[in-house]
C-alpha cells in the first residue's frame, strides 16, 4: 500500500495520463480558464452586497428624497448586476463541470480501447499468469477511475484552490484582522482534513483490491460453474465469497465512517468561525462610534457569506484529493499493463498472396517459464499437401507445437520455417490468416452462428457460410435451428453439444480456406457417431493442404503421411502407420495398449494420450 500511496507524488504518471487528453487541449485550456473565472466571480457578490449596504442601503434612509430616489435607483443597479453575475457563473460552472466530466470520458473511452488494443497483443502466456477478472478489473474499474482524475480530481482541485485564495484574499482585503479571527479554528479544519484524507485513502486501496478480487473471483467460478456444482462444492465456494465480499463491505464501511465523522466536524469549525464573526462584530457594535458601528453590519453579512464560499471547497477538497490519489493508483495499474512486453517482439513484413504449406522446424527449443524446456530440440518437415500426425503421452509437448506454428509464444532456440521463410520474417496477421486451427476446446462466442463462424467478419456473404456447412454437413442442422444461421448460441455456446460446436469450428476453418490446418485432437471428446461425422469433415478438410493432426485416437491417423511420436518433449519416431508398427517400438507399444480389449481385470482398456 505504501508504494500505491506514493503515485500521487508521481508527477510522471500525471502528465502520462494528461497525454491522452492532449487531441482534447483545446477543452482542458477551457475548463482551467473557466476554473480561473469562477474563482474571480465567487467573492464579487458578496462584496457588492456589502457595498449596497454600507454606501446605498444606509444613505438611502436619509430625509432627502433625491438622494433616496437616487440611492434606490443605484441597489436596483446593483442588484440587477448580481443577477447578471449570478447567471454567469451559473453557465460557467455547467460548462465547467460538463467539459471536465466530457474530457474524463472521452480520456478514458480513448484509454480503453489503447489498453483492450494491447490485451488482443499479449502473447498467451501472460493469460497463463493473469487472472481474466483482473485484466477485466484493468480495462473497466480501474480506467474508470481514471476519469475522475478530470471530472472530480486534478482541475476540480485546481478550481477549489483557485476560490480559495480568491476569497481569502476579498477577505484580507477587507477586514485583515477579522479574516483572522475568523480563520481561527482552521488549524483544527486543517488537522481533520488531513486524518479524513488517510482514513479514506487507506479504506479505497481496500476496496479497489477487494474490487478486483471479487471480478477475478466471480469470473473464475461462474466460468467454472459445471465443476463447482457436479462436486458439491457450492457451500464452499459460497463461503470463499462471502469472506471476499465482507473485506469489500468492511473497506467501504470504514470510508462511511470517516465521512460520517469528517462533514459534521467541518459543520462544526464553520459555526466556530460563524460565531467568532458574530463575537466581534457584536463586541465592535458596542465600542465604536454609531456611523461606524452601522458601515460594520455590511460588513459581517459579507464575511458571512465569505465563510459559506471559503467552507464549500474545504467541505469536499479531502474528498477529492483522495479521488485522485485513487485515481493515479488505477492509473498506475493500467499503464503497468500498457508497459507489458510480453508481446511479439519483431514482426517481419513478409507478406506473400497465398502460403504453399511447407513447415519446417529445425532443432527447437523452447520454454514457458525460465530453462524448463518442454519442447527439445525438435526437428521435422511437412511437405506442402502432406498429412502429419502427432501423438504422445499428454504433456510430451503435442500443443506446445502447433501453437508456436502461428507464433502464440516466442521460441528460445532454433528456427521455425513456412516455406522457407522464418516466420519471424512474415507479417503476423498474414501469416495466421493462412492457418486454420480447430482446437479440442471449441469456444464460441455469445452470437449467432454465423458471427461464430466469420468472427463477425463483414466481408463474408452468407452464402459463402452456407456453401462451407453444406460441405462439411451441417446445414441441414443449422436449419433446423430456431433462426437457422442467426440461432444464438449463447455464451461459449452453452445451447450445442460438442460435437456440433466441433463441426462449426471445421465450417470456419474451411471458409477462411487456410494454406495450413492444424488439429488438436477434434475428435478426442465425441462420441462414435459425431466421430465419424467429424472424420468426413476433417477429410473434407485437409484436401490439398499440409495438415498437422494431434491425435487422441491412434485409428484417426493411419492414411497420415507421417506420424510424429513425442515423449517428454522429444521426438522418439517419425514414419508412417505400417513403418512404426513393423518396428514395434515406442508408436507400437502405444497401438497395443490403446487397441488391447481386455485390461488385467477383463475391463475393456483405454490409454490417454
Amino acid at each position: 500500500m505504501s508504494e500505491e500511496k506514493k503515485k500521487i507524488f508521481d508527477f510522471s504518471l500525471l502528465r502520462r495520463v494528461f497525454q491522452y487528453a492532449a487531441p482534447y487541449k483545446s477543452r482542458l485550456y477551457i475548463s482551467v480558464a473557466l476554473s480561473i473565472l469562477l474563482a474571480v466571480l465567487s467573492p464579487l457578490r458578496p462584496f457588492l452586497i456589502q457595498v449596497t449596504i454600507n454606501d446605498y442601503i444606509r444613505k438611502g434612509t436619509a430625509p432627502d428624497l433625491s438622494l433616496k430616489q437616487k440611492m434606490e435607483a443605484l441597489v436596483i443597479g446593483i442588484t440587477i448586476l448580481q443577477i447578471g453575475l449570478l447567471l454567469i457563473e451559473t453557465v460557467a460552472r455547467f460548462y465547467f463541470s460538463f467539459i471536465t466530466a466530457w474530457l474524463g470520458q472521452t480520456v478514458v473511452k480513448d484509454l480503453r480501447v489503447a489498453v483492450y488494443k494491447k490485451i488482443l497483443g499479449l502473447n498467451l502466456s501472460q493469460f497463463d499468469k493473469t487472472p481474466i477478472g483482473t485484466l477485466t478489473t484493468r480495462t473497466i474499474n480501474d480506467i474508470e477511475a481514471i476519469n475522475d482524475i478530470f471530472s472530480d480530481g486534478l482541475i476540480p482541485i485546481i478550481a477549489d484552490l483557485l476560490s480559495i485564495v480568491s476569497v481569502l484574499l476579498f477577505m484580507f482585503l477587507v477586514d485583515w484582522r477579522l479574516t483572522l479571527i475568523c480563520l481561527a479554528p482552521f488549524p483544527l479544519l486543517i488537522l481533520a482534513t488531513w486524518l479524513f484524507k488517510e482514513s479514506v485513502n487507506k479504506s479505497f486501496i481496500r476496496v479497489r483490491n477487494a474490487v478486483a478480487a471479487l471480478n477475478a473471483f466471480v469470473q473464475e467460478h461462474i466460468t467454472g460453474m459445471q465443476i463447482v456444482q457436479a462436486f458439491a462444492a457450492e457451500k464452499r465456494e459460497s463461503a470463499k465469497f462471502n469472506k471476499i465480499n465482507r473485506d469489500h463491505r468492511n473497506a467501504n464501511i470504514n470510508a462511511i465512517f470517516a465521512y460520517s465523522v469528517f462533514f459534521p466536524l467541518v459543520e462544526i469549525i464553520m459555526a466556530v468561525s460563524t460565531g467568532l464573526l458574530v463575537w466581534w462584530g457584536a463586541r465592535q457594535v458596542l465600542h465604536l462610534p454609531e456611523q461606524q458601528a452601522r458601515e460594520l453590519s455590511g460588513k459581517i453579512i459579507a464575511f458571512f457569506l465569505y465563510l459559506n464560499l471559503l467552507f464549500r471547497p474545504l467541505r469536499v477538497i479531502a474528498d477529492k484529493f483522495n479521488v485522485l490519489q485513487m485515481g493515479m493508483v488505477a492509473s498506475e495499474r493500467v499503464f503497468r499493463v500498457m508497459d507489458n512486453d510480453d508481446t511479439i517482439k519483431t514482426e517481419g513484413s513478409y507478406a506473400p498472396d497465398r502460403i504453399k504449406g511447407k513447415i519446417e522446424f529445425d532443432n527447437v527449443s523452447f520454454a514457458y517459464t525460465d530453462e524448463r524446456y518442454v519442447l527439445k530440440n525438435i526437428s521435422f518437415t511437412v511437405q506442402p499437401g502432406q498429412t502429419v500426425a502427432i501423438v504422445g503421452h499428454t504433456g510430451s509437448g503435442k500443443t506446445s507445437i502447433i501453437s508456436l506454428i502461428n507464433r502464440m509464444y516466442h521460441i528460445q532456440k532454433g528456427a521455425i520455417r513456412i516455406d522457407d521463410t522464418r516466420i519471424e520474417e512474415y507479417k503476423l496477421d498474414e501469416l495466421r490468416k493462412n492457418i486454420g486451427i480447430v482446437l479440442q476446446d471449441v469456444f464460441l462466442f455469445s452470437g449467432s452462428v454465423k458471427d461464430n463462424i466469420t468472427l463477425r467478419n463483414e466481408e463474408i456473404p452468407e452464402e459463402k457460410v452456407i456453401e462451407a456447412a453444406k460441405l462439411i454437413g451441417m446445414h441441414e442442422f443449422i436449419m433446423r435451428l430456431p433462426g437457422g444461421y442467426h440461432y444464438n448460441v449463447m455464451e461459449r455456446g452453452s445451447s450445442l453439444s460438442l460435437g456440433q460446436r466441433q463441426l462449426l469450428s471445421f465450417i470456419r476453418a474451411l471458409l477462411y480456406d487456410p494454406s495450413i490446418l492444424i488439429l488438436d485432437e477434434a475428435t478426442s471428446s465425441v462420441d462414435t457417431e459425431s466421430e465419424l461425422l467429424i472424420q468426413e469433415a476433417i477429410d473434407k478438410l485437409i484436401a490439398g493442404r499440409s495438415s498437422i493432426v494431434i491425435a487422441h485416437r491412434l485409428s484417426t491417423i493411419r492414411k497420415a503421411n507421417q506420424i510424429i511420436v513425442l515423449d517428454k518433449g522429444e521426438i522418439k519416431e517419425i514414419g508412417t502407420h505400417e513403418q512404426l508398427l513393423a518396428k514395434g517400438d515406442f508408436y507400437a507399444k502405444l497401438h497395443e495398449m490403446q487397441f488391447s480389449k481386455q485390461g488385467p481385470a477383463g475391463v475393456s482398456s483405454r490409454v490417454i494420450i
